[in-house]
């Protein structure tokens, strides 16, 4: 059993409601909206299924359409890439993995519903679900299908998430949990991303088996210009064909400073959803990742503000079911 690629096929998406008001502020009807937009745009492509507490579901319905399935199930925040569970398979059979959730090393509280939504999620489908005793995100990590995963050590590393266990534990962990031959840690996560402590799906991505697209900064006033030039220094070294992209937008939303990545993108059946926010970069970006992605249609959601300054972006609200 193996963690496929995201650029494998999927039966579906699965997404979460907004439900943390605290978290989005004064853009809480924002960021319901921008949910719904992700989610009806994704359900063009492939199946979706959102997941709401049983006091919204009436509201998502009715935002996401006919088209989105919404079920009934207790959660505390709406990010399901990293409290959803991880998916393996062998290509007949499907397996959902299913590890601690600690809410970012105990940012946010409370957390008890997201602690039981993988498993909930799955026992609600008569799906196969192992429990494994490490706390990780699914936006932590990303993988080729082939048996090569890249993560940060800024996020797999730091005390608050597994502090007993060393980099080769974790390593070993991954290995034999996700079926992979080889991890490759890269440096950094962005400079402002501490709400996860670095996620991976903020600065790279797979393409392909051996193509790996990778956040560039090119301004050098950033501190994220060397961060990401040092990603890609060990991305290259690992033996990955790297796609740059090479522009990193940040915007202010009411008074606070947010990068929006655009590598923070989803790859659907025949799709890529990317996070944009009115920069002047964003044309030319999309025409770089159709390139990327031959074959697939690329579609810019400007959600990217919002869903910035909640903590997270396209790929953060989405969690793929992989055919079988």
């Amino acid at each position: 059993m193996r963690m496929p690629a995201e650029f494998a096929a999927h039966e579906r998406t699965v997404m979460c409601w907004p439900t943390r008001i605290a978290l989005y502020e004064g853009r809480f009807a924002d960021a319901k909206r921008a949910h719904a937009s992700v989610a009806r745009t994704i359900s063009g492509f492939e199946p979706v299924t959102m997941i709401a507490n049983a006091a919204d579901v009436s509201d998502a319905a009715r935002q996401c359409g006919d088209a989105v399935e919404v079920v009934a199930l207790p959660i505390d925040d709406s990010w399901f890439r990293d409290s959803g569970p991880i998916y393996v398979t062998d290509s007949v059979h499907r397996e959902g993995t299913c590890w601690k959730f600690n809410s970012w090393g105990e940012k946010y509280l409370p957390y008890d519903n997201d602690t039981k939504i993988a498993a909930a999620w799955l026992a609600s489908r008569g799906e196969r679900a192992r429990s494994i005793d490490m706390v990780l995100e699914g936006g932590s990590l990303t993988t080729n299908g082939d048996g090569a995963l890249v993560t940060t050590e800024q996020c797999l590393l730091h005390p608050n998430r597994n502090p007993h266990l060393s980099r080769a534990d974790i390593e070993a962990r991954l290995c034999r949990e996700l079926g992979q031959e080889r991890i490759v840690w890269l440096p950094h996560g962005l400079h402002l991303d501490d709400g996860t402590d670095g996620h991976v799906d903020n600065v790279a991505a797979f393409a392909s088996r051996d193509v790996l697209v990778m956040q560039g900064c090119d301004d050098p006033r950033e501190p994220d210009h060397e961060r990401m030039l040092a990603n890609r220094r060990v991305a290259e070294r690992a033996g990955f064909t790297v796609r740059e992209i090479p522009v990193l937008p940040f915007s202010e939303v009411d008074g606070r400073r947010v990068v929006v990545p655009y590598a923070n993108f989803y790859v659907v059946n025949g799709g890529v959803i990317v996070p944009v926010c009115g920069h002047a970069a964003d044309d030319d970006v999309l025409a770089l990742i159709a390139e990327w992605f031959p074959g697939r249609e690329v579609v810019g959601l400007d959600v990217g503000e919002v869903l910035a300054f909640g903590g997270g972006g396209i790929h953060c609200i989405t969690q793929q079911v992989p055919a079988v």
